[in-house]
C-alpha cells in the first residue's frame, strides 16, 4: 500500500507536467515577439500598406532580419542586388527570413507591387 502511494504521486506530477508542456508550445508566439524585437538580436520589418516598414535598415552580419506580411494581400522578398535569395508569395501573417553572411547594401522589393523596395546594410 505503502508503495503506491509514491507511484500514484510520479504519475499525476508527470500528468501535471505534461499538462504544462502544452503551455509552453502555444507560447511558440513569444517567439514572435522575440524576432519582433531588436533586442532579441533579430531585425523585424513588417510589409503593411504595399510598403516596407522600415524601408531602410541597418544590421549586422549574421543577425537574422524576419519580414512580417500585415497586409491582407500576398508579398513576397526579392534581393535586386548585394544578396541573393527570393522568397515565395505569402499571405497576412506569414514571415520570411534572411541572415546577411557578408557586409554590403542589399536592395529588395516585393516583385508583386511596383514600388515596393527598401534597402539593408550590412556592416
Amino acid at each position: 500500500m505503502r508503495r503506491t502511494l509514491p507511484v500514484l504521486c510520479a504519475v499525476v506530477a508527470l500528468a501535471a507536467a505534461g499538462c504544462g508542456g502544452s503551455d509552453n508550445s502555444s507560447s511558440s508566439a513569444s517567439s514572435t515577439p522575440a524576432a519582433s524585437s531588436s533586442s532579441g538580436g533579430g531585425v523585424a520589418i513588417k510589409m503593411a500598406n504595399i510598403a516596407f516598414d522600415p524601408k531602410a535598415v541597418t544590421v549586422k552580419v549574421g543577425q537574422k532580419i524576419t519580414w512580417t506580411n500585415d497586409d491582407s494581400t500576398d508579398h513576397n522578398v526579392t534581393a535586386d542586388s548585394g544578396a541573393d535569395f527570393k522568397s515565395d508569395n505569402f499571405g497576412k501573417g506569414a514571415t520570411f527570413e534572411f541572415t546577411p553572411d557578408k557586409a554590403g547594401t542589399i536592395k529588395y522589393e516585393c516583385t508583386i507591387h511596383p514600388g515596393m523596395t527598401a534597402t539593408l546594410t550590412v556592416q
